[in-house]
């Protein structure tokens, strides 16, 4: 048994499909067999068998699976403080979800490591599908934004620190910013959505309150949020959006609230970590986020006119 067969055997597992497994691994699936068959022949069991047109784990591979994640993962964490061990403060690897991202992590970082000098700080934005897996694999130190669905044999522990609304919202020219009393729900039917990068994802508060609603279309993708919100500012279209983001546009009239059935819409950031194994660094960010200084970081100020996050924070896509 090796680490590579066991990385690979993860990677098989997470995403059910050896095709998909060597996509990621960037090697041919031939290779991604000959892993797997060796692991095979070496524990004695078939791990997996072939399923739907992917694979379904056995009781011995769900087994293997959590152990596989576990191991790869702290052969990473040795390699990465291995390599950082001569600095003089580590590197916090965060993750967050594009609102979150966009909207939070920035003045958390900012006011976090004002507290730690020096720190460095990675801010990769994800999707809430991916979130679990990349705590899985060690991808990153600490999740922040939709509480992520423990993968099997996973365990995470995931502390509340904001607790946020979105409010339908449209351009002071809208047709229906006119209308007397609630906005029924059959007349957002015709009506063009935007969003930010993620859309509405599935098992989100936004989905299920879309779901809802029939015949809502199926939002505009925008490359930010903020982008959407100028968008509709201009009355082309509507916007589910953060009350805390758009509170001041709200006040001086830029956008205009539209009290629709169901809103305000309701729900959490959650800070996320790996109950066994989260390290020091990522602990003492959790901790923080539920103090008041996260809290004034993320809402005593004008969110559209916020700083980006410091040098040292670096922000990316990752899936």
């Amino acid at each position: 048994m090796t680490l590579t067969q066991l990385r690979t055997f993860a990677l098989v597992a997470r995403l059910g499909s050896l095709r998909a497994a060597a996509g990621e691994l960037g090697v041919s699936e031939p290779a991604v067999s000959a892993a797997l068959s060796a692991l095979r022949a070496d524990l004695d069991d078939p791990l997996f068998v072939r399923a739907g047109g992917g694979i379904e784990l056995t009781p011995g591979g769900r087994a293997l699976a959590a152990h596989a994640r576990d191991i790869v993962g702290l052969a990473d964490r040795a390699r990465r403080e291995v390599a950082h061990a001569g600095t003089a403060t580590g590197r916090l690897r965060v993750m967050a979800t594009a609102a979150c991202e966009e909207f939070g992590a920035g003045a958390l970082v900012d006011a976090f490591t004002a507290r730690v000098p020096g720190a460095v700080v990675d801010v990769v934005r994800t999707s809430a599908a991916a979130v679990a897996g990349a705590l899985a694999e060690d991808a990153c130190d600490i999740a922040l934004g939709a509480r992520p669905v423990a993968l099997p044999g996973q365990s995470l522990d995931c502390v509340p620190f904001l607790r946020w609304q979105r409010m339908v919202v449209a351009g002071p020219g809208h047709r229906l910013t006119g209308l007397p009393g609630p906005v029924p729900l059959a007349a957002l039917a015709a009506e063009r959505w935007l969003c930010g990068p993620a859309g509405w994802e599935r098992g989100s508060e936004e989905r299920r309150w879309a779901a809802a609603a029939p015949g809502l279309a199926e939002p505009e993708r925008w490359d930010s949020e903020t982008d959407a919100l100028t968008a509709v500012r201009a009355g082309e279209g509507l916007l589910l959006a953060l009350a805390h983001v758009v509170r001041v546009q709200l006040r001086s009239g830029a956008l205009v609230h539209l009290p629709v059935a169901g809103t305000p819409v309701r729900g959490l950031w959650w800070a996320s970590v790996p109950a066994q194994r989260a390290t020091s660094a990522a602990r003492a960010l959790q901790r923080f986020l539920t103090t008041p200084d996260a809290t004034t970081a993320l809402m005593g100020r004008d969110p559209a006119k916020q700083h980006r996050p410091r040098p040292t924070v670096r922000v990316a896509l990752w899936s």
